[in-house]
């Protein structure tokens, strides 16, 4: 799903997990569309120097596992590249690319200054590990133990696009398997929608009826109904899905990019806010969205969607937090 993303946000939950990730939006306003997320980070992360270990080294944490810690340190903290460095190995379950993972983590500014906390929020941070929006936390964390407590410094910018250093305490609080598809009970599609075909490994595509017309307004049409909790708006979900133009034309898959992706209700186009929110964990929905729900008379940066264009989704939820 290609996310709504604000460059240099400092607020808390997704903004510091964008902070961690270095992600960017294409031209700094909340409401524009950014990059798929599978485009959003390297794959393979420099390696620190020994200037940006010794700075994380001098990284005092004060503080049990279990609540926030605060970090002592001598500003400006500055590392040249992404850098981490274990604080407490953790002794519960390990953590497995394509788990489900849950954080509590606190930020601060290079220059000392605290941006807050998911225990001061109460809102721990839930993601897919290996999802690319998170991937300077797989290399630290894969292989890892729910416990673990980390420490991690990436260069960014500050709220004026100044070049900074953001210092997070990352605690994993736990880890789950998710489901490779949609499980539950088949329900009949009514009549007139693009059909939808699974292959072997549960993997959509879609056919769409000669002379279908847009609708002018969201079609939502649960086509398994899982049994896991009601999905609520706030939330940020877990899901395998393709999207098509109405032409037939397929723009954005987490199946061809091989894995589920994560994201926030509050961070994507609003038909999928729309689409998802009530919908239960489990569930497979085809939604067919207006294009004033999706991208609009702008379309997206890459071109991928033209202006005015209604969209095809099929979406697998396989998780919420």
């Amino acid at each position: 799903m290609k996310h709504r993303t604000s460059a240099g946000v400092a607020a808390l939950a997704v903004s510091v997990a964008l902070a961690l990730t270095a992600c960017s939006s294409d031209d700094g306003a909340s409401d524009a569309p950014s990059e798929s997320p599978s485009s959003t980070a390297a794959t393979d992360a420099p390696t620190p120097t020994a200037e940006d270990v010794t700075a994380l080294e001098a990284v005092e944490v004060s503080g049990d596992a279990g609540a926030e810690p605060e970090l002592v340190f001598e500003a400006p903290l500055e590392v040249s590249v992404p850098t981490s460095r274990v604080v407490d190995e953790g002794d519960g379950a390990e953590l497995v690319a394509g788990n489900q993972v849950t954080m509590e983590f606190v930020a601060y500014q290079g220059d000392g200054t605290r941006l807050g906390s998911s225990w001061e929020n109460g809102t721990p941070e839930t993601f897919l590990l290996g999802d690319a929006q998170y991937d300077l936390l797989t290399q630290p964390l894969e292989g890892q133990k729910v416990g673990t407590r980390i420490l991690l410094a990436n260069p960014s910018a500050d709220a004026e696009g100044n070049p900074a250093t953001v210092l997070n305490l990352v605690e994993i609080t736990d880890t789950q398997e998710v489901p490779s598809r949609a499980e539950g009970e088949a329900v009949e599609p009514a009549e007139g929608l693009p059909t939808v075909t699974l292959g072997e490994n549960g993997e959509p595509s879609v056919e769409i009826p000669e002379g279908y017309e847009a609708p002018g307004e969201l079609v939502v049409q649960t086509l398994i109904k899982g049994d896991g909790p009601e999905v609520t708006e706030e939330q940020s979900v877990i899901a395998h899905y393709t999207g098509w133009t109405l032409d037939g034309q397929v723009f954005d898959s987490s199946w061809e990019r091989g894995s589920p992706t994560s994201f926030s209700l509050q961070m994507v186009i609003p038909g999928w806010t729309q689409g998802i929110a009530g919908q239960t964990v489990g569930s497979q929905v085809l939604l067919v969205i207006p294009s004033d729900l999706a991208y609009g008379e702008q379309g997206t940066p890459d071109g991928s969607i033209p202006p005015n264009s209604p969209l095809v989704f099929v979406v697998d939820i396989l998780g919420a937090s």
